[in-house]
Formats: C-alpha cells, structure tokens, sequence
C-alpha cells in the first residue's frame, strides 16, 4: 500500500499543508500547472499587533499570462530581507523565536541564490519538514510523463508513482471524477481540514489561517501535537 497527495507549492504554507505532506509516503509537487496570481503560490500570512499581514515574492508576471509555476521567476531577491524583518518584527516575543530564527534565517539565506519560485518553495518546504519530523518523499510532477485531462492526470500520476490510494485536498471535489480511480484500483480520500485545537498564539482573536511558522515560534517542539497527523 502506498498513499500519494499531488498539490501546487505554497509560500511557507499552513500547518495543514503539512499534515497532508505528512499523511502521504510520496507528496508530488504539481508545478506544471500554470501558475495563479493573488494565490498561495508566492505569499503567506502573518499575525501582527494590527491584524494579518501579507508576505509575497514580488514575481515577474508581466504578459506571461500562462506560465507554469516552475517556469515563474522572482523578481530580485530584496524580498528575501523584508520578510525576515517582518517577522522578527512580528515575532520577537515568541517563546521559540529564537531557537528556530537561525534556521530560517539559513533557508532565506539560500533563497538568495534561487531565481525560480518552485525552488524557493521547495526549499521551505523540505526544510521545515525536517525541522518538524516529517520524512515524506517529496517529488515534482516533472519526474513523471504527463497526460491529457484533469482527472486522468492525476490518475496517472499516482499509479506512476506506485501509488494505490490518493489524497486530495477538498477543494478539488469540485472537479475530480470519482469513477476514473475507481476504475484504475486507487481509493480516493479527502483531506479534513476541519477541528484543529486552538495554541498559545500572540495578538488578539487566533487565525489558523496563517504560515507554520506562526505554530512553529510560538510552540517550538511541542508543534506536532497541534497538527493532526502526528495524533
């Protein structure tokens, strides 16, 4: 049995993009999809004393209107600066800050040498993987001939991949074709998203809806037992 997730890379997403990668045995990164503006692809959110606050990567868009996520490049690498001071700005006061700042502050380091946002976010990615336990295989669909239609796509994504279950996040029953798994032998189950247990989280009302980072500096270890995929 072999359990696969196929999703686009994020900007240092949420803990429950975490938990997918860390249900799965292979996370397949899904960059050749064109790439979204006004999306999670190059930007996250943060608390702050005034409210949530927006990180981007300034990328170029300009009359590349169907450029996939892998062939999208940043725009300079001054970005990198601003949001590491956002968040020691944000984050300062954070039980872990500074025990996990030096880390983060390597992997931003390294994104400084990076041109293309699917790099960036791979770097985020696997890094934070690390820090929180999270041995996952993660791939790109790149490594895996595609095929024609949107469902039969990911179908054969995963039975490339060896797979014989596939998880998908639950926006994507809005589209997905049941009966194409189906008939290919792979059960197909959906992410739950939903009854994540509040924690110890700075200014005002809590937001789930925020960057791991936010779990991260405000419970260091003790991270995984906020998320569900460690119970």
């Amino acid at each position: 049995m072999k359990k696969v997730a196929i999703l686009q890379s994020n900007y240092i997403p949420w803990k429950g993009y975490f938990d997918m990668i860390n249900m799965v045995d292979e996370f397949i990164l899904y960059d050749d999809m064109q790439y979204t503006r006004r999306d999670w692809r190059n930007r996250n959110k943060i608390k702050t004393p005034s409210g949530l606050h927006w990180m981007t990567i300034p990328v170029d868009t300009k009359g590349k209107f169907y450029q996939k996520i892998n062939e999208t490049k940043v725009t300079g690498h001054d970005w990198c600066k601003e949001h590491l001071h956002a968040l020691s700005l944000n984050y300062a006061h954070a039980p872990f800050f500074k025990e996990y700042f030096d880390q983060i502050e390597a992997i931003y380091k390294q994104c400084e040498k990076e041109d293309y946002l699917s790099r960036i976010n791979y770097l985020f990615l696997t890094e934070i993987c690390r820090m929180l336990g999270i041995s996952t295989k993660i791939t790109w669909s790149s490594d895996y001939t595609l095929s024609d239609g949107k469902t039969e796509r990911l179908v054969n994504l995963v039975k490339d991949a060896g797979g014989t279950e596939y998880l998908s996040g639950p926006a994507a029953k809005d589209y997905i074709v049941d009966s194409c798994f189906e008939e290919a032998g792979i059960q197909l189950t959906y992410m739950d998203y939903s009854d994540y247990p509040e924690y110890p989280q700075l200014f005002g009302d809590f937001e789930h809806s925020v960057t791991i980072l936010d779990l991260i500096f405000n419970t260091g270890k003790d991270a995984p037992k906020y998320m569900k995929s460690f119970r």
